[in-house]
């Protein structure tokens, strides 16, 4: 037994020290006996514009040692979804005892960790459960009521009982980390861009850290529209009446009639905006990327990946899933690699987490492999279609043409070597060997257009029979659940840290899009901003498709298909009819390759 850093030595009385073995806590604190409560830390920020300042609900569970001297880190939670639609996969809601104290914390972090000397904070974002103001889809606000708890955990900030009295955070050494899925994620990833001292690490899952990119592609609408101010109800399960200058704030700055770039949307910016920047982030980081989410896509941690300063100590994981918790994809696996970076970054537990590799990549059903960064090293190679419906590296001529239309990615991608109007389609011969995509390919297209715009769409394709994660699959985004349940932790009666498992969801077929690119072609310059083209005019276009780390097998061939409108992707319920011509010899697409890849395990 040894006793890190912030811990009391055992004493005379025998009080549970943290206990470390093996690289690990371990669990020698009572979940049953520990100390639960609640405080309002006072935000910075006035939301709903109703002359008092935000007071942010945080709901806190505690080792009851921690009463007696003893000093813990603290792992946050900070989740808009508490009212709805629920927190996790299984929607977990927070209930309350008569006091006003948590009988049940949603999701394992709490049953887990408090046993091993942590505190648990489980924080209602502004706007939503029991915090004051309005919520903002990761405006100025919801950034800046999360940093205030880490502020107040580091004795900057002032928080209140019920009773209205000042109540100081005595019990925690301050180093905390946040983590959290989806929307969670991001405000993880927006507190860390702020700087805010004290917040140790950063666990972003399926995270957005461009609000812009979330709703848009390149101009492209590929959610919603009024997605934002409709994110904003949706978390809220009363929204007050002084929220709806706030909801016509966020519509107006949406501005979905042009898909512009502007100052609304410069302030959710996480990578370079006003509120958080990725230069300014100083806790470590350990985010995992779906790289078929269609939530939130893979370009929201792959360009903040690259904007973060090089000396933040990192880890990752990269995924064939959807919009997943790899709790439920790699569970055992998962809860070790959490346990041990939590240990290392908030307890200093010296372990070999920073000497493993740095990234772990699915390269397919239970197939896994590591390496020492994301991405791998790689060669760029640059493949242009041919007049003969070929992909390869010779130099092109000739043209070809489609109509932007609304399909489906299975009617664009199906059936390369017949006709589509609605399509063009070129392939590789068949791989000599296995190859592997690692980062972001690029593309760049000569057209000409009938009409001032179009929706430029780009996939490529691996053509193969094969089984393989159905990462796309909307409603498990990769998974099926199993009949079979574990636990995670330690149990009340009144909050079990039990949870249903899942297993990988395959799909045999003979393709597979890997990866997508989109443009509204309005919108191709480099101002972000509508600038309709000239009709019989040529452009070249060129821009970053989504990021990818994907394995062609030997004997597949690679297809590079143009289209249009994205009926999978975006919030478009017709194409621009527009007809694009295409320029072969002007027209390539350019892939990140490592090839001889590893056979993973």
């Amino acid at each position: 037994m040894i006793v890190v850093a912030g811990a009391p030595a055992a004493s005379a009385t025998a009080r549970p020290a943290i206990e470390v073995s093996g690289g690990l806590t371990q669990p020698v604190y009572s979940y049953q006996d520990a100390i639960r409560e609640h405080v309002r830390v006072q935000s910075p920020v006035d939301s709903d514009n109703d002359g008092s300042k935000d007071l942010v609900r945080v709901d806190i569970i505690r080792p009851k040692e921690t009463r007696f001297g003893l000093k813990v880190p603290v792992i946050m939670h900070e989740s808009p979804y508490y009212d709805a639609p629920g927190a996790g996969f299984e929607l977990d809601h927070k209930t309350y005892d008569a006091n006003g104290d948590l009988t049940k914390f949603p999701l394992f972090y709490d049953n887990y960790f408090v046993p091993r000397g942590y505190a648990f904070v489980s924080v209602d974002m502004i706007g939503t459960r029991l915090s004051d103001g309005c919520p903002t889809s990761g405006g100025r606000s919801d950034v800046l009521g999360g940093k205030a708890v880490i502020d107040w955990l580091n004795g900057r900030a002032t928080a209140f009982d019920d009773s209205g009295n000042p109540v100081r955070a005595t019990w925690t050494t301050g180093r905390t980390g946040m983590i959290g899925h989806s929307g969670e994620g991001a405000l993880a990833i927006g507190v860390a861009g702020t700087g805010v001292r004290g917040l140790a690490t950063i666990v972003p899952l399926a995270a957005p850290s461009n609000w812009y990119g979330l709703w848009r592609a390149n101009g492209t609408l590929t959610d919603t529209k009024g997605g934002q101010a409709w994110l904003a109800t949706m978390v809220d399960e009363d929204p007050d009446e002084k929220c709806a200058a706030v909801h016509q704030r966020m519509t107006a700055g949406s501005d979905d009639a042009t898909g512009n770039y502007n100052a609304y949307w410069h302030e959710l910016d996480y990578r370079t905006g006003p509120v958080s920047n990725a230069r300014n982030v100083r806790a470590s980081v350990f985010p995992v990327v779906g790289m078929q989410d269609r939530n939130v896509m893979a370009d929201q941690f792959s360009t903040w990946w690259a904007a973060l300063p090089r000396d933040v100590r990192r880890k990752v994981w990269v995924t064939q899933y959807g919009h997943l918790d790899p709790f439920w994809a790699r569970r055992d696996v998962w809860v070790h690699t959490l346990h041990k970076w939590f240990d290392h970054e908030l307890m200093g537990v010296p372990n070999d987490i920073m000497r493993q590799p740095r990234a772990d990549v699915q390269l397919g059903p239970d197939r896994w492999t590591t390496q020492a960064d994301w991405p791998a090293p790689t060669r760029t190679v640059t493949l242009r279609p041919q007049h003969d419906g070929s992909l390869d590296r010779t130099p092109s001529t000739g043209t070809g043409s489609y109509l932007d239309t609304l399909q489906t990615e299975a009617a664009m991608a199906d059936d390369p070597g017949t006709t589509n109007p609605n399509r063009l389609a070129y392939l590789t011969s068949p791989l000599r060997s296995a190859t592997r995509l690692s980062g972001t390919p690029s593309v760049s297209l000569r057209v000409t257009l009938d009409k001032p715009t179009a929706n430029l769409g780009v996939m490529l394709v691996d053509y193969g029979q094969d089984t393989r994660i159905h990462g796309a699959d909307p409603m498990g985004q990769g998974l099926k659940l199993i009949d079979a349940e574990d636990c995670v932790g330690a149990s009340t009666a009144d909050d079990d840290s039990c949870y249903v498992r899942a297993a990988d969801n395959t799909v045999t077929s003979g393709f597979q899009v890997v990866a997508r690119g989109f443009m509204d072609a309005q919108n191709h310059t480099s101002l972000r901003r509508s600038t309709p083209l000239t009709p019989g005019r040529s452009y070249q276009i060129t821009w970053s498709m989504l990021p990818q780390d994907y394995e062609f097998k030997a004997g597949h061939r690679l297809g590079l298909v143009l289209t249009g409108t994205n009926d999978d992707v975006t919030d478009a319920e017709t194409g621009t009819g527009t007809r694009v011509t295409v320029d072969l010899a002007g027209t390539s697409i350019s892939l990140p390759l490592v090839t001889g890849t590893p056979s993973g395990k």
